[in-house]
């Protein structure tokens, strides 16, 4: 199911054409009210289930933060269901021009004066050429993908061995960032990041950076802290560029010296050489690093609460099929299929990517399961996506963790699984918006998965929230006689 214009509207029943409820309340007052519900009031979740509820639908009207001042025009349609959301992939009804992170758009002063490319629509020209020189990049690498995640698997690994032992817990959210910083700099730069000298630097510089793009979405969370004066500091003005700038530059000048053979590659195609470098930094931190971030605490945090009977399951399959294939390779690594399963299930219950935006290119009639709605021309279109993958009408008990979701029939499913700005059946393309690495995430995440169970019978952590997603402790290790 897709949405669809008016003009291929006849493919489907005819639902009933609805007015998009809600409203935006007052200017300036609507879409701060909206915030601190949004923040405060409600909580994320909470603020869309409610006007869901509300309004009975789930196509509707809402302010989205921040809002007054770093947003000129914080007016959204919000999508919440399978059947409308992804009007949003359709690059020939919405443009993505400048909508990356939102109804804003941080600095390019962050980012070297470029818009980068998540910040482009595929109709500029510069799209096609940014995206095929990622594509590029991947392709060069594809050889390493396994054997530079895996070889920062022991370190890892160990420190959190050690401080189960010494603490009683290890907090993974900080343990890995190392892990993360150095498989992102070896994968795209074939260096080591202490050739570069900035290997001790590096994930902070790359924390203080996402930070800096992203405070007008987070929230500090702190007891101690009135509500007033988180919102006033996040969400009113952004943080200047020049915090981060200096570190910045480190960062860029390690890609740019490291990166060399890449770059060449950009020059070839037509990139301008900083451009090319500062695409790739962004690449890096924003994309990689950043995405990992979220993404594996998370992933690591289903598994580890789902239990042992699930961890024997995974163990069993995973060196099973490593001992058939003779090692972890590509080929074995696509014949684990609860492995697969788990990694998609964890990708639609907590997509790293929550919120996807769009502005329609023209008049059009989306759907919902329920109704037709009209969207003007020029309307910003939201999609919130851990609700439209947790669509009930398409999913059985969909707020459950369920491994085997997306096994034998259950693959079926994996068309509405939207955590790349697509569908886990499309591919990216330089015409569409999808990720361009969104077949890497899945690949390193069963490979995080195979390198838990390779060592581990079984594990136990404890899980809460932080600045961006979810925070994660390992509280113990069962060791495995596994060899």
């Amino acid at each position: 199911m897709s949405s669809s214009s008016s003009s291929s509207s006849s493919s489907r029943p005819e639902l009933p054409l609805r007015k998009i409820p809600g409203d935006y309340g007052l200017p300036f007052f609507g879409p701060i009210r909206d915030r601190f519900d949004y923040f405060y009031n409600q909580g994320q979740d909470e603020f869309f289930k409610t006007r869901m509820q509300k309004y009975h639908s789930t196509v509707f009207r809402a302010n989205m933060p921040p809002g007054p001042f770093i947003s000129s025009d914080s007016k959204v349609v919000v999508l919440l269901d399978t059947v409308s959301f992804p009007v949003l992939f359709d690059s020939s009804k919405v443009e993505k021009r400048n909508v990356f992170v939102g109804t804003f758009m941080p600095s390019t002063d962050l980012t070297g004066g470029y818009r980068v490319l998540p910040y482009l629509d595929p109709s500029e020209p510069k799209h096609d050429l940014l995206k095929r020189f990622s594509f590029s990049l991947l392709a060069s690498r594809h050889r390493d993908f396994i054997p530079v995640f895996r070889s920062g698997s022991p370190d890892l690994f160990t420190t959190i061995e050690d401080d189960v032992s010494r603490k009683g817990k290890a907090n993974f959210n900080d343990i890995a960032d190392d892990m993360y910083f150095n498989f992102v700099f070896r994968l795209i730069c074939g260096k080591d990041p202490s050739d570069a000298k900035i290997i001790s630097e590096g994930p902070n510089i790359f924390l203080k950076w996402l930070f800096l793009q992203l405070s007008p979405l987070l929230t500090l969370g702190l007891s101690i802290l009135p509500n007033f004066i988180d919102d006033l500091l996040l969400h009113t003005f952004p943080f200047p560029p020049f915090l981060v700038k200096s570190d910045y530059n480190k960062l860029y000048k390690a890609f740019y010296e490291s990166a060399s053979s890449v770059l060449d590659e950009g020059e070839r195609m037509g990139i301008k050489r900083d451009e090319a470098c500062h695409n790739l930094v962004f690449l890096a931190g924003f994309n990689s690093f950043g995405g990992m971030k979220v993404f594996f605490p998370a992933l690591i945090k289903w598994v580890g609460l789902a239990g042992e009977k699930l961890h024997r399951e995974l163990a069993d399959e995973i060196r099973t099929v490593i001992k058939a294939e003779g090692g972890v390779t590509f080929a074995a690594l696509d014949k684990m299929a609860l492995t697969k399963s788990v990694v998609y299930e964890a990708l639609r219950i907590e997509p790293p990517v929550p919120f996807q935006y769009g502005k329609a290119r023209e008049d059009m009639v989306i759907h919902s399961h329920d109704a037709a709605f009209e969207i003007k021309k020029g309307e910003m279109i939201f999609g919130y996506q851990p609700f439209a993958t947790k669509d009930p009408k398409v999913f059985e008990n969909p707020e459950d963790f369920v491994a085997h979701r997306f096994m034998g029939e259950g693959e079926k499913l994996l068309k509405y699984v939207y955590w790349s700005n697509g569908r886990e059946t499309d591919n990216p393309t330089a015409e569409n918006k999808q990720c361009p690495g969104k077949d890497l995430v899945v690949l390193i995440s069963r490979l995080m998965l195979v390198e838990i169970f390779l060592r581990y019978d079984t594990f136990e952590v404890e899980s809460g929230t932080m600045l961006l997603g979810s925070s994660l402790l390992f509280k113990s290790l069962t060791k495995t006689s596994y060899t």
